[in-house]
């Protein structure tokens, strides 16, 4: 960090806390040039994650969407609510992992699939039929097969 009055880049921080009314933290430093002390502030940058949608539209993520999801696929299963927050925590991982400002819904929907097929197999099938739009039995009992194989 440059000195604001010497334009030094030797200076040390000496006493740090948090701001808790907008999730920052307020550094005190001090200039080993010309002695004088300097306050900074560093803040998480959030970038915003877009989806593409399936019409190539695109919107801002929204985690409540896929919980959303999740929960009507996990409907009158044995699946906790815990178990279905843990489920869309490593979906929303993998999502901000990939440093990637635009992701294709198509990929978060497999996504989710993939960790659901693992978790409860009817919650799978029913988050794949609406995801994956079976148009009739056949297709169902294609998906049932894979599943069962």
């Amino acid at each position: 960090m440059k000195c604001p009055y010497c334009n030094q880049d030797n200076t040390r921080v000496v006493d740090s806390r948090p701001v808790e009314e907008d999730n920052s933290i307020r550094r005190r430093r001090i200039c080993d040039s010309c002695g004088k002390r300097f306050t900074t502030y560093e803040k998480i940058e959030q970038i915003p994650v877009m989806i593409i949608k399936k019409d190539q539209s695109r919107e801002c993520y929204d985690r409540s969407k896929i919980y959303n999801g999740v929960m009507l696929a996990c409907r009158k299963r044995k699946v906790s609510v815990q178990q279905m927050n843990e489920l869309v925590n490593k979906v929303e991982l993998e999502i901000f992992n990939r440093e990637e400002k635009e992701i294709p819904s198509t990929e978060i929907g497999s996504m989710v699939m993939d960790k659901l097929k693992d978790l409860d197999p009817v919650a799978y099938v029913r988050f794949a039929s609406v995801y994956r739009e079976f148009k009739d039995a056949n297709t169902f009992m294609d998906e049932l097969k894979k599943l069962l194989q």
